[in-house]
């Protein structure tokens, strides 16, 4: 596990005080940079996603889906965490698109200087869409802000309907949960939409919950509309933000003047 998250600690007795302040300082320091991030990418009206879920829950098979669709409305971007190997990377960027492979090594999720230093090689000014793959973990990913807008959590119908009550704190920071591969739920027979929606909402969680299959296009089109809805609000208060701040600018230089 990831020593630097502190998910591989088991502290004792005096010590549990120390860890929690070590960890303390690391997030503080983490939503600092991810405050940063988040300002660059609204600075450029760029809109980003985390998508999370365990391995092999279809993260890559969704965006490889998501850039066919819609590449000739959006220009995207991917940031690929993985612990080794760059094989999501390419296989997005034969999709003609950006890719940025971050390997971890040990730590078991992406963190905000990570995705910082990334964001280095991506032409922000030329996109609209930024996804950031995490790595594969439904632990540690929910803790650390990246700067993104929205979190998107997949849940594959192999995995079993009740992850959402076993790993409530990243289903909670859910914006979307996919209950992705819903094309193998009959042949599996033992994982039922129903029943992984109520789990989510047994979180207090009003996040919308879609059956999809990336490969066979079922409920796609709701994914998409999904995309392009949040796209079009992050967007909105992008150009608000920037005017206000724009009216903040010209008000002090006016005074400044005067």
């Amino acid at each position: 596990m990831c020593e630097a998250c502190g998910c591989s600690a088991h502290p004792v007795g005096a010590k549990d005080r120390v860890t929690v302040e070590v960890l303390g300082r690391l997030l503080d320091a983490n939503d600092r940079t991810a405050a940063d991030n988040r300002a660059h990418f609204d600075d450029h009206r760029v809109v980003a996603f985390n998508l999370m879920s365990s391995p092999g829950a279809g993260k890559t098979a969704l965006l490889e889906a998501t850039i066919d669709a819609l590449k000739d409305e959006f220009r995207i971007a991917v940031i690929e965490g993985d612990l080794e190997t760059d094989n999501d990377a390419r296989r997005i960027r034969a999709r003609g698109v950006p890719a940025i492979q971050i390997t971890t090594g040990s730590a078991c999720h992406l963190d905000a200087g990570m995705v910082h230093e990334a964001l280095h090689d991506l032409p922000l000014a030329g996109l609209d869409i930024v996804f950031i793959e995490n790595v594969g973990n439904l632990v540690c990913p929910a803790s650390f802000d990246l700067g993104q807008h929205r979190n998107v959590v997949l849940l594959s119908a192999t995995e079993g309907d009740d992850k959402p009550a076993k790993y409530p704190v990243i289903f909670r920071a859910a914006d979307l949960v996919l209950l992705s591969k819903i094309e193998l739920a009959d042949l599996l027979g033992d994982f039922d939409a129903g029943r992984a929606e109520r789990a989510v909402r047994a979180l207090a969680s009003a996040a919308p919950v879609i059956p999809l299959s990336a490969r066979k296009a079922v409920n796609f089109d709701l994914w998409q509309a999904w995309l392009r809805g949040e796209v079009a609000a992050i967007r909105a208060a992008q150009s608000t933000a920037h005017r206000a701040h724009e009216a903040h600018h010209d008000h002090h230089h006016r005074t400044a003047m005067a």
